[in-house]
């Protein structure tokens, strides 16, 4: 049995660059670290077919993700595969849409198909680095 989850957040910032955000591997680097991920590496081809990896380095059980990107609909929506032990080995699907709103940009993701019991850790890795990425706005 799998689950979905959604995490929404409105982000200071125009959408084109909250959209970019997620397609520069430099700069995902630095906020694409959930928990206690001190450092993440990001390999990214950033176009529909093109495959990303991200390492999470904990210093102790680091975490590899990987995926493909379905869909990237500049400004509005962005949607990839997403595969780690967390998933099973399994593919998920990763969808984020970007919505103009009086403060910025709300940022809406939603991961579908992840297994019932890694959704509340899901949740928090999520919650967590979308608070850093608007900390870099």
């Amino acid at each position: 049995m799998t689950d979905d989850l959604v995490v929404r957040r409105v982000i200071a910032a125009p959408r084109e660059e909250v959209f970019d955000a997620w397609l520069d591997a430099e700069n995902m680097a630095e906020w694409m670290r959930p928990g206690e991920t001190f450092e993440a590496k990001v390999e990214l081809d950033p176009r529909v077919g093109g495959k990303f990896h991200i390492l999470m380095i904990h210093g102790r059980d680091d975490h590899d993700h990987w995926g493909e990107y379905l869909e990237i609909e500049r400004p509005s929506r962005l949607s990839f595969t997403w595969i780690s032990k967390n998933t099973s080995m399994q593919p998920t699907i990763v969808t984020i849409e970007f919505r103009d709103v009086e403060d910025g940009t709300e940022l809406t993701l939603t991961h579908r198909g992840l297994p019932q019991a890694k959704v509340e850790d899901h949740r928090n890795g999520w919650g967590t680095i979308v608070q850093k990425l608007a900390a870099t706005f």
